[in-house]
């Protein structure tokens, strides 16, 4: 029983230790740039082991060197509740939740039809699970969390830590400091994060000089960067960034 007791004990104090850990480095990040994220650094493990090369493009900027049109574009397509949350959206998550529970279940009833008339076929029959979209429903806070100091697999563990952070990083910075990290780091592209790399990338310009659409654009791609920048133009992102664009008026900054 001892033992057992010492065990638990010492579970205890690690967990302890490791958020102590993570409250350190999220004070710290109030006078000092965080030079890399934990994805930011699995990122780089898999384009060297990958092409055995490193193309990486990041910048540190300021946040009066970004414009302030890319700060209203991300809140508005990503966050539109950044500046009144508490670092969660509870309706947002259960609304996921709902999403995805019905997407499991149409997938389910789409692999079991396959498997039946597979069953019936005299001849073989190829039989391709239906795959389910993952609806996230994070704030930025949220996701800048993630990023700074998780790694990418899905677990209750996981996103328990994943809250615990983004209170961490809501109670310690203020929504401007918050914002800043969040769009210095995020990625917009294979190997390409920040806003700076990003607007140097699809339009040639600084962060600071981006316009109303082309950070609606850039707002756009966040969800799906990789897949997005192979058709930076294409007619979805086009049409879903003059929706971003209209909101953008409406959005207030930290």
């Amino acid at each position: 029983m001892r033992q057992v007791a010492r065990v638990l004990s010492l579970l205890v104090i690690s967990a302890l230790a490791l958020q102590l850990y993570f409250l350190a480095r999220v004070g710290l990040m109030l006078v000092v740039d965080p030079q890399s994220t934990t994805f930011q650094r699995s990122e780089i493990q898999r384009l060297v082991k990958e092409q055995h090369r490193l193309l990486w493009s990041q910048q540190w900027v300021g946040e009066d060197r970004i414009s302030d049109n890319l700060k209203r574009a991300v809140i508005a397509s990503e966050d539109a509740s950044f500046l009144d949350h508490s670092g969660v959206e509870w309706d947002a998550l259960e609304k996921a939740w709902e999403k995805n529970q019905r997407a499991e279940a149409q997938a389910e009833k789409i692999n079991e039809r396959q498997l039946r008339q597979a069953t019936r076929s005299n001849r073989p029959v190829a039989v391709k699970p239906a795959t389910v979209k993952i609806v996230g429903g994070s704030t930025i806070t949220q996701q800048l969390a993630k990023n700074l100091f998780l790694a990418g697999e899905r677990s209750l563990a996981r996103k328990g830590q994943e809250f615990v952070i983004t209170f961490m990083l809501e109670a310690l910075l203020p929504k401007q400091r918050i914002l800043e990290i969040y769009l210095n780091n995020v990625e917009w592209g294979e190997g390409l994060f920040g806003a700076e790399a990003a607007a140097r990338h699809y339009f040639h310009v600084s962060a600071n000089q981006l316009s109303a659409f082309a950070a609606a654009r850039l707002a756009v791609m966040l969800p799906a960067p990789k897949r997005f920048e192979k058709r930076p133009g294409s007619a979805y992102v086009l049409g879903r960034a003059s929706t971003v664009a209209a909101r953008m008026s409406a959005v207030e900054l930290p």
